[in-house]
């Protein structure tokens, strides 16, 4: 009986042992895991492709009059949007390296340049031209570019252009891998979005999300120009300015240039298509000509004043001011005009116009279809070259005097009288034809429009006005309500302004 039981357990451990050591198959993996895990190796792919292209780009600033250590974000306009705790990041950054570049004893002290700024790039040519933005490099002393791997090379600034932040830097070096370059126009909102650069001195860092919108204006005419900014939640931070923004193919779609907040999730690149334009031609000229028409324009959907006053039109680019000496000044092309079209192609907003423009070279004529008075029209306009430091004209507001016993009238807080010899004087005027403005009530709409004394009124809607009667009797049967359109010239310039009785 023992026996028998000896024998039943050894060929159960026998059996044990064959199911033990017998193959299983491992379940097949779903045809979501499949594709989960063909989209994580496309993101490796990417990531390994385009790090042979990114470069880190070091920064000695130039001395400065108060002594202390740069940073790269220092020249950038968009430093002050740079959150608090970043801002801190910096200065803590700056503090130590000033600690660190005390003044030794002599036999131990440092050589050679101390770069104490940091950003990132690209290889844009295989010859060795690196693209990055203009406030990383504008204005260092020394430049230096370094490769995945630690290849150092010293780099020349070839030129930096404001207006869209881009730079271009050479090296000497040929061979290089450069950048694939993809087409910032037919990046649609949605896709996979893949920043590559070396935030907080972590290079090449590698972050990961989505186009969130395309042509996003942050700043004011008067801090930059060229604003046609991709919108993206992949993660960019102080550092990976220059870096690149690209695709789920490696093709570059964006440089990345602008943070929004803390954590939010905002980040901005400027276009691959701007970039390569401007990148062109600092190494052609060292500088950017653009084409312009040297007029101030709104998206006439978003001119809540003028909208409902505009006949037979819905969308389109208002003409509001023609700055003075500028090219439209003296053309066909009169304020109030709605730009519809630029050489057969439509434009419904400032942005498209201006992206328009970007494909003509300075001297270019343009043919402009737009709407006047509820009238298609179209016209030529010879573009010219975009000065180089143009801001906004700015008016000086004039302090007020006493408006004399005059033949005057009011319009909604603003006092004009015709034009005579001592107001001519006072107020700078020559030569011009229309009734000036003398008085302006504080908190009027007049005044909330920036209309100032010595402004000279033109015209009311489309009726010239060159005496008061005319003024007056343009306003007749006028209803304020709906409001009225006021041009207007100031120190050369012309715009005008919708003048509107609120409730």
């Amino acid at each position: 009986m023992k026996k028998k039981i000896a024998v039943t357990i050894l060929s159960a451990g026998l059996l044990g042992g064959m199911v033990a050591d017998s193959p299983v198959r491992a379940a097949e993996p779903s045809e979501a895991l499949k594709l989960a895990q063909q989209l994580n190796q496309a993101f490796v792919e990417v990531a390994e492709s385009v790090s042979k292209s990114v470069v880190v780009v070091r920064v000695a600033s130039k001395p400065r009059a108060r002594g202390g250590v740069g940073n790269p974000f220092d020249n950038s306009p968009f430093f002050d949007q740079l959150p608090e705790e970043y801002r801190k990041f910096f200065e803590r950054q700056q503090e130590e390296q000033r600690e660190e570049q005390q003044t030794p004893p002599r036999r131990s002290r440092p050589r050679g340049p101390v770069f104490d700024g940091q950003g990132s790039g690209l290889v844009y040519r295989e010859d060795g031209i690196i693209l990055t933005n203009r406030h990383v490099v504008e204005n260092a002393d020394k430049v230096q570019i370094v490769f995945q791997g630690g290849k150092e090379y010293n780099g020349e600034v070839l030129g930096v252009d404001r207006q869209s932040d881009i730079a271009v830097v050479k090296i000497d070096a040929t061979g290089l891998t450069a950048a694939k370059m993809g087409d910032s126009d037919k990046t649609k909102v949605g896709e996979f979005a893949i920043a590559v650069g070396s935030p907080y001195e972590l290079d090449y860092s590698v972050t990961v999300g989505h186009v969130s919108a395309k042509g996003r204006r942050v700043f004011s005419d008067q801090m930059m120009f060229d604003q046609d900014f991709i919108q993206t939640d992949a993660s960019i931070n102080p550092g990976n300015s220059g870096g690149p923004l690209v695709n789920i193919y490696g093709e570059v779609i964006g440089i990345n240039t602008l943070i929004r907040g803390v954590n939010t999730g905002i980040g901005f690149a400027i276009p691959v298509n701007l970039a390569k334009r401007v990148a062109d031609m600092l190494i052609e000229d060292g500088k950017v000509t653009r084409a312009w028409l040297g007029v101030s324009i709104t998206t006439l959907r978003e001119d809540a004043d003028y909208r409902d006053l505009a006949v037979g039109v819905e969308d389109g680019v208002v003409v509001r001011q023609f700055v003075s000496g500028g090219p439209a000044e003296n053309s066909d092309l009169e304020l109030a005009d709605v730009i519809t079209e630029v050489d057969g192609n439509s434009v419904k907003s400032a942005e498209e116009l201006k992206r328009e423009l970007r494909l003509k070279k300075a001297g270019d004529s343009v043919t402009l279809g737009l709407m006047r008075n509820g009238k298609a029209r179209e016209i030529e306009v010879e573009t010219g070259a975009f000065p180089e430091e143009f801001t906004a004209v700015s008016r000086m507001r004039r302090s007020e005097r006493k408006p004399e016993a005059d033949t005057k009238a009011k319009l909604l807080g603003m006092t004009v009288q015709n034009i005579n010899a001592d107001l001519a004087k006072r107020f700078e005027v020559e030569g011009e034809k229309g009734v000036i403005v003398t008085a302006i009530e504080n908190d009027s709409v007049a005044a909330e429009k920036g209309i100032s004394p010595g402004d000279i009124v033109t015209r009311i809607n489309s009726v010239p006005v060159d005496s008061v009667a005319s003024f007056k009797a343009a306003l007749e049967g006028e209803d304020l309500k709906k409001g009225v359109i006021v041009h207007l010239t100031s120190e050369g310039s012309q715009r005008f302004e919708v003048l509107k009785q609120y409730e």
